[in-house]
């Protein structure tokens, strides 16, 4: 699901796809015909979302202080903002009476206290033993490692102590440096800061490294137990859902030793889901949600601090080891419908002719193991699909492929201050025309593999959501030619829990308008 932060809400949506027009989603193994997909994913489960499930986090020494977090810091004895001039590459000065992005330093945790600070140009703040403060090393050791100690009376007053023991402090606004010795009080001198923090993420990253490598398996093993059982499969099933969608890092395909700071256990998770599924005559698609090198900034791309190099060729290699790792594991098994190359790409991140090179040789590496199971390809977050609708034809050689598009009247400011009724009728008229617009002879099926019943509007009532997922129930289940696929089956926050949507009558099957078989 996009956890997308507010430059993105300023975008306007592009959800437009070409696709073709199918009756059913077969059994690509031998089994009788089961209809479109009527999905659920398993978000939170396989990869950490915080927002699904925030009293994971609970137990984190620093919980503020993760993987990501943005820190600004101010002297006190100055009342001026410590600066990475340029962005980078020089000394760092304190000489700003405002923060902005120069002003802003993300957190590389190394334990609950000790940290590394990475500025705007992706450099480290470095302390020399001389005493130099720059921000000029592309990757951090030692010199580029600080504890941050904060004071007891005011976790907002800090003091930050170098490697080589001696304290940061802002004598003069042109040069911060490393040089005050013994240890200092928390009164008005130049080695006393006021730290302002923001906690951007809370992924697989931030939940293992937080928790550290004595604690976090513990963590995760009754997580990965206690989210998806069982019987989850058996309430799915029984209340008319033929599929699941499984996210999944791609830290999976080195289970059960994963690199740092990843935490085994994911795979047998998910061997768990496959016999979970067969036992309920439903499908899985996994969808590969984190990619090394992080498609996007967002936590459930398995990114430490938000910068997103997937592009580099090194980590589309890898990427590609990981889709031939899951379709050679899976690709014999019965429940398998398809596998998703990527979850989510952000244009601003990935070009189209990367992402058109990558889709191409993950469409051929699954194929290496089966003809029939789907390859699904998401969209360009921030572009307009059609550019993949247009590449996945059967003239330029693709079958059994499906285009992903995620429909959500959230996140972008289209949405904003608009009424219950403007959301249903948005998503009976420009959903619908959105979906009909798909129906092109030789493209790929489509697939709305997220959707949510939540809404941007204030006091929504009972029967306002249950009107507002009838209409998306409607217009999706007649439109999406694969089928669809609600975001999620537990969570926090009520109208993106599947389960408890049904239960309480929100979410509803055939019988009246909408619903599902």
């Amino acid at each position: 699901m996009p956890a997308r932060p507010l430059l993105l809400l300023l975008l306007l949506p592009f959800l437009s796809a070409s696709g073709r027009q199918i009756t059913n989603a077969s059994d690509h193994h031998g089994g009788e015909a089961f209809g479109k997909i009527r999905a659920v994913n398993l978000g939170g489960w396989l990869v950490i979302e915080k927002w699904i499930k925030p009293s994971l986090f609970d137990g984190i020494p620093n919980k503020d202080l993760l993987d990501g977090t943005q820190i600004q810091l101010r002297s006190l004895k100055l009342g001026l903002f410590v600066s990475a001039d340029g962005g980078g590459g020089q000394k760092i000065s304190v000489n700003r009476p405002s923060a902005s992005e120069w002003e802003t330093f993300k957190l590389w945790r190394v334990t609950s206290t000790r940290f590394q600070l990475r500025v705007s140009n992706n450099d480290f703040v470095s302390a020399s033993d001389e005493g130099a403060v720059e921000a000029s090393k592309s990757s951090p050791d030692m010199w580029e490692t600080f504890e941050i100690i904060r004071d007891p009376s005011s976790s907002k007053r800090v003091h930050l102590r170098a490697h080589s023991g001696m304290y940061l402090q802002a004598k003069d606004p042109s040069q911060l440096t490393a040089d005050y010795k013994g240890t200092p009080g928390w009164d008005n001198n130049p080695a006393v800061f006021e730290m302002f923090v923001n906690t951007l993420l809370g992924g697989e990253f931030q939940l293992a490294n937080g928790y550290g490598l004595a604690a976090a398996p513990a963590i995760f093993e009754q997580h990965r137990n206690g989210l998806v059982t069982a019987n989850d499969f058996k309430f799915l099933a029984s209340n008319g859902i033929n599929a699941v969608r499984i996210p999944v890092g791609w830290w999976i395909a080195y289970d059960p030793k994963p690199p740092f700071p990843f935490v085994g256990g994911s795979l047998q998770a998910l061997d768990n889901a496959f016999q979970w599924a067969g036992m309920n005559n439903m499908k899985v698609i996994i969808d590969l949600h984190g990619a090394p090198g992080s498609q996007n900034p967002w936590e459930h791309s398995g990114t430490r601090d938000g910068v997103s190099i997937w592009s580099q060729p090194k980590y589309i290699s890898q990427t590609i080891q990981v889709i031939d790792f899951l379709a050679s594991r899976y690709s014999k098994n019965p429940a398998l419908l398809g596998i998703e190359l990527l979850n989510e790409p952000r244009s601003d991140d990935v070009s189209f002719e990367t992402l058109k090179q990558y889709y191409t040789l993950g469409y051929q590496t699954v194929r290496k193991h089966t003809s029939t199971a789907y390859v699904i390809m998401c969209q360009r977050i921030g572009a307009d699909p059609n550019e993949l609708a247009n590449l996945l034809t059967k003239e330029n050689g693709y079958s059994n492929v499906a285009l992903d598009i995620h429909l959500y009247n959230l996140f972008y400011v289209t949405f904003y201050g608009k009424s219950v009724q403007w959301n249903i009728d948005y998503v009976y008229n420009e959903r619908k025309q959105q979906l009909d617009s798909l129906r092109v002879t030789g493209g790929p099926a489509i697939f709305v593999g997220e959707w949510t019943n939540e809404l941007n509007v204030t006091g929504a009532s009972s029967s306002d959501y249950t009107a507002y997922a009838t209409a998306q129930l409607e217009v999706f289940g007649a439109g999406a030619s694969l089928g669809w696929s609600f975001w999620c089956l537990k969570n926090d926050n009520l109208h993106w829990d599947f389960e408890r949507s049904v239960k309480m009558g929100y979410l509803r099957r055939k019988g009246s308008r909408g619903g599902w078989p």
